[in-house]
Parts: C-alpha cells; structure tokens; sequence
C-alpha cells in the first residue's frame, strides 16, 4: 500500500463533519493537495466504522457534531496511533478533554495555507 503521496501528504484521510457543505469543501481542499482518498465520516458510529474497515493514515475531527463530539474517534486513532488534529467553530475557546489538549487544532474556517501545512508530512510514519 502507498503509504504517502510523493510530497509527503497523507494518501488516505478521514474528514468527520456533520455539515455536508463543510466536509465537501475539505474534501475538494485536501483532494487539490495530492491526497488520493479522502472519507467523510458525518457521526461517531461512521466514523468508527471506516476506521474498522481501513485506517487512514491522518483524521480531521470536528470536535462538536450534531448530538456527539469526536472524542471517541479521536481515542481509537490515539490506540491506533493514527495522527489526526480538531477543526472547530469555537476556536482557542474549545475544551478538549486532557488527554487531547496537545493535539494540533485549526479553526473553521481554516485558511488553505493552514490546512496544507497540517497535513504536510502527516501521512509519513515510521
């Protein structure tokens, strides 16, 4: 399996967004990038299923979706060691639980700039 694209891009990467206009316009954004797939995920339960199915090699998490947060997926990325990073609306505001207040979080909406340079180099794992 192609483990990253030739620039250092991930090759797989799971979006988990709640809004359709939203995860479109990451998927298009990061497709731009080189990335070969990108997989929405709009719930814990999807997301958690993709992953069973086939790990990505990078997660962007939306921290708040309808009803839920992330947390979950972000914990089994964590035991899978998976990196991944949050986006949200709520900005520098956002609680993350302790476990996760080190991991690398853009806001929403995120420059494209911002977004390329988070996943330069995330899908390469030793």
């Amino acid at each position: 399996m192609d483990r990253a694209s030739y620039d250092g891009m991930p090759s797989d990467v799971l979006v988990v967004e709640d809004d359709p206009i939203i995860a479109l316009d990451f998927e298009d954004t990061i497709l731009g990038f080189g990335v070969k797939t990108v997989r929405i995920a709009a719930n814990v339960a999807k997301a958690l299923e993709l992953i069973a199915h086939r790990p990505p090699q990078f997660a962007l998490l939306d921290v708040g979706l309808i009803r839920e947060k992330s947390f979950a997926v972000a914990e089994r990325l964590e035991a899978l060691s998976i990196p991944f990073a949050f986006v949200t609306g709520y900005g520098a505001d956002a609680t993350l639980p302790a476990a996760f207040a080190t991991k690398p979080r853009l806001p929403k909406p995120c420059s494209t700039d911002a977004l390329k340079a988070l996943l330069k180099n995330a899908g390469v794992r030793p």
